[in-house]
């Protein structure tokens, strides 16, 4: 009989792919289900709210003096920062999912404990601007100051819509998680510079330039310069 042309051999690459081309896909801890389900219920709980307040943001949007009619009414000052709050839960889970704030000290934590640490720096960053606020408060003439603080509760809703609705065009589009990534990272320069601005225009009322410019430096850049240090250094 001939000798079969095609011998045995050996096999010398591995069969398993090596660490650095795996995918490894990460878990969806039981945290963020239960906090989908959180803020699915208080969703449906102040939808009503929102779309009382919806015409107040857009006025507040588009004028300066927007921010005063908004805050002078109490009704829609508290909806509109309860509505606030309730985005707050949908903010978090996008910073987690699409690794937005990730400092070295949580990359190596399990999903869970990774999710829990994201949300207590931001809520330590909402603490830090409080609190400087509250230092740097006048004795008179508040309400331009007040405005201009809490007018960062009418820019955030619009920022987490703004992200939520920009993820749906891109998960229905199958854009790479590392481009969505620059994406939001960029709509939330754009919407921070606008709220600075719209800051300024409310400060400027009743502050001179200087005062203005030391003012946002202090209750805004500073607070942020310290939440983005933070993300890079730790």
């Amino acid at each position: 009989m001939l000798e079969s042309p095609f011998k045995s051999g050996t096999l010398l690459l591995d069969t398993v792919p090596p660490p650095e081309t795996a995918i490894v896909a990460e878990p969806s801890p039981w945290l963020v289900h239960l906090l989908v389900v959180i803020f699915t219920v208080l969703a449906i709980m102040t939808l009503k709210r929102f779309l009382q307040v919806v015409p107040y943001m857009a006025d507040s949007y588009l004028r300066v003096r927007g921010s005063a009619a908004l805050e002078g009414s109490i009704r829609v000052s508290q909806d509109r920062n309860l509505v606030a709050l309730v985005l707050v839960i949908p903010f978090v889970l996008v910073a987690y999912r699409y690794r937005l704030f990730n400092p070295e000290i949580i990359q190596d934590l399990v999903p869970n404990l990774r999710l829990a640490a994201i949300a207590l720096f931001f809520l330590f960053y909402i603490l830090v601007r409080h609190l400087i606020y509250l230092w740097l408060r006048p004795r008179r003439r508040q309400d331009a100051f007040r405005q201009a603080h809490r007018v960062a509760y009418t820019f955030f809703i619009f920022l987490v819509l703004l992200l939520l609705v920009t993820l749906g065009v891109l998960l229905i589009a199958g854009v790479e998680d590392a481009f969505v990534r620059y994406i939001l990272y960029a709509e939330m320069a754009l919407v921070f510079v606008l709220f600075l601005r719209r800051s300024a225009q409310i400060l400027s009322l009743s502050c001179n330039h200087l005062r203005t410019f030391l003012y946002l430096c202090a209750l805004e850049i500073l607070p942020a310069a310290l939440l983005v240090i933070s993300g890079s250094v730790l």
